[in-house]
Parts: C-alpha cells; structure tokens; sequence
C-alpha cells in the first residue's frame, strides 16, 4: 500500500506519496494535489528517459495535460547555467506559461536543475517531483532547495522552492546501476546519525535487505527517511537554525565533489567520507565516544560506501572549495558534530580544525 503524507510549509503545501507503480498514476496524482492540467514539461536525463520518460509522459496525456520530455545529459556536469538556459530555451518553444507545470524525472541532478527551472521561469510555475533514485527519494525531492554548480563550489547558485507534490516510486530503484543505488544509502545512514539512533539499530539488522533492493525494506527507508526531513523542513525551511543539521558530512562532501571534478565522485560517495570525518571531529571536539564512531563506520562500510579520502585527492582545491562553502563567515564554518548517534551538535569550525578531522 502506497504511503502518503502533508508537509505543512505555509503559505504552501507538500504532499508525498511513496510506494510502488506510482509512476503510472502520476499525471492524475498531479492533478488531485492541485496541478493545473495544461501545458507542462518534463525534464530528465539521458540515464533516466529510456526506462521513464514515455510512461510517464503517457500518464500525463491521460490526465489532460500537454507534456513536452526535456532530456539533459546526466551526470553532475549538468547543473550548471549553461544547462538552465537549454532548458528555458525548450520551455518557451513548447510555449509554457505562468499557469504550466515542471516534472523532475530523476535523480539529484535533474531534481535540482529542474527545481531551479520552476522557480524562475515565468517567476515561478508549479514543480513536481518524480525522484527515480535513492538519493533523490529520501533526499533531494523534498525541501525545495533548488540549483546549480559554479565550477569552484557545489551548489552555489539557487533558490528555495517547494514543489507542490513528491512521488517516490520504489519501483524505479531497480532499475539503478548498484554503485548509483548504493550512494543513496548515505544520506539514509545521515538521518539515523543526527536524529534517530533506533533507525540506526533498524538499519544495522536490514542492511543485507535493502542492499539486494527488497521492496517492503525500500519502502520503510525511504518513508522513514522523508518523513524526518518534513519535521525538520516544517521547523526550519529556510536553514536559520535546526534544517542546519541535514548537512551533517557535506561540508566536506561538496568540498571533494568539486574539489576532485564534478563526477569522480557520487555526491553519497563524498558524503559518506565526510560522515567519517565528521566523526572523528566529533570525537576530539564534542565527546562523540569512539566506539560510536566505530560503530557508524562500519554501518557506511556495510552499505558498501568509502570512509576515507581517495588517495588522489586535491588538497589545495578542497580548500578553496571549503573558503567558498555558503555557511562559513568570519574565517569559520558552522559544522555539525555529533555528541552521541542520534544527537547532533552544530559548531564554529575553523578550516584548521576541519582539515585535521582528515588526517
């Protein structure tokens, strides 16, 4: 049975639906959350569109919308301006307008550049979010941070901008390449970490069922997942304060991500390195015991996930990458530690002192 859930972010309002077969359903979806039937187009990469995009396009037709598929290329090269102007070119040929519908069909990188689309095209028409990776399901679909990537840092060009509704179809995580699939674990691991040491229990006896893609232990991660992240966007939208703790182990995650060139490495790749660097932080500066911080690395390593820098990675890049990160100000970075698995702590951070949770 589908789940489905409200998050309430006045003036606007989010609803999830997880669960299998969703994708088929999702043009009528769209149109009970409220979604004008019209005009719309459907952004997706070139991964994503053979397995997807002409379902979905069909479902869509047969809800009264005028859909148009928008492919990108895939990969993190992609969130860039260059790729936005592409797209804005595509909308205003297929004649979009301020009552037309963005759908983001796929993973992070197409969530993201799509989000970015829906909030400035025609200052901002309605976005949906099909997410068809792991990542993109118990992440990035849902929040309404929105974006691209400046060469030197990761995401450093958006908006905040909430779509009106997520499907997370479960069923789209099989077809994922297992390197692509594993990833997403990280950001699964992440909220365990920072807010629920149960989950953590949950996932240490369900690893070996959700690494071989069981549908039921998919279901509960995923669902699990985002409903963590609508209790801290519901408080916190705009990041002034507890929506701060979501970026535990991605300070230094998007420092490696562009420090080592778009694409090396996966963004829950560099997120699991940082989780482990922020580990060791936390045990030299905020009492995290170190048989915790054993504990949460062998749960990344069980995922199938690195924990230790690649040994070709560009120290002088990282840093500069680190000096553009948008939350630091006045030499310092506000970082997240952990005091215990399940209690996050947020902390002044100067460079220093993060380059040493690397060694």
């Amino acid at each position: 049975m589908p789940s489905s859930f409200r998050v309430e972010l006045p003036p606007n309002r989010c609803e999830v639906r997880v669960g299998t077969g969703l994708l088929e359903d999702c043009g009528e979806l769209a149109r009970r959350s409220g979604v004008d039937a019209g005009r719309c187009a459907v952004i997706t990469d070139a991964n994503v569109a053979p397995y997807y995009l002409e379902s979905t396009i069909s479902s869509l037709r047969a809800a009264g919308f005028d859909p148009v598929g928008v492919e990108i290329k895939a990969g993190e090269l992609s969130k860039s301006l260059s790729t936005l102007g592409e797209i804005f070119d595509r909308l205003v040929e297929h004649e979009l307008d301020r009552r037309s519908s963005i759908f983001a069909l796929g993973g992070g990188v197409v969530g993201d550049i799509a989000g970015l689309t829906a909030s400035t095209f025609m200052r901002g028409v309605a976005l949906v979010q099909v997410p068809t990776t792991l990542v993109g399901q118990v992440d990035s679909a849902l929040g309404g941070k929105n974006g691209v990537n400046h060469r030197d840092a990761k995401n450093l060009i958006g908006t905040f901008y909430q779509p009106r509704l997520v499907i997370a179809d479960i069923g789209t995580l099989t077809t994922l390449p297992e390197r692509e699939f594993r990833e997403g674990l990280a950001e699964v691991i992440k909220y365990g970490a920072i807010l629920d040491v149960r989950m953590v229990e949950d996932l240490e006896r369900e690893m070996p069922a959700i690494v071989a893609r069981d549908p039921q232990a998919l279901d509960a991660i995923v669902s699990r997942s985002l409903r963590h992240k609508a209790d801290v966007i519901e408080r916190d939208e705009r990041e002034h304060g507890r929506r701060a703790l979501l970026n535990f182990g991605h300070t230094i995650g998007h420092a490696l991500e562009s420090s080592s060139g778009y694409g090396k490495l996966l963004h829950g790749e560099a997120v699991s390195i940082g989780i482990g660097a922020a580990a060791r932080l936390s045990r030299r500066l905020a009492g995290f015991p170190a048989d915790q911080e054993r504990r949460l690395l062998k749960l990344l390593r069980a995922a199938g996930l690195p924990v230790e820098l690649p040994d070709n990675w560009q120290r002088q890049s990282f840093i500069r990458a680190l000096r553009l990160d948008k939350k630091r100000s006045e030499g310092a970075i506000n970082f997240i530690l952990l005091s215990e698995i399940g209690r996050a702590v947020i902390r002044r951070l100067t460079l220093d002192q993060i380059l040493d949770g690397l060694q």
